[in-house]
């Protein structure tokens, strides 16, 4: 689910975080959760994310409704 790299290099640890195939990532720290970070993992760990308004995303079913203008209503 997430992983932590340890290094005096930010600038390395942040390259080698995007190489990491994990849903979460902390550099020079174990671990943190707060409700307003995203928490979760990629893979058979867990798909998708809870906490953050990347959490309550999980939850919703968008939908795209296009409405046109009525004949009658349109002025020429």
């Amino acid at each position: 689910m997430g992983g932590s790299v340890y290094t005096s290099d930010l600038e390395h640890g942040k390259r080698v975080a995007s190489r990491l195939d994990t849903g979460m990532v902390f550099i020079n720290y174990p671990f943190i959760s707060a409700p307003d970070l995203p928490f979760g993992g990629i893979k058979l760990s867990g798909y998708g994310k809870e906490l953050s308004s990347l959490g309550i995303q999980e939850f919703v079913n968008k939908k795209l409704v296009c409405v046109a203008p009525s004949a009658s209503l349109v002025t020429k």
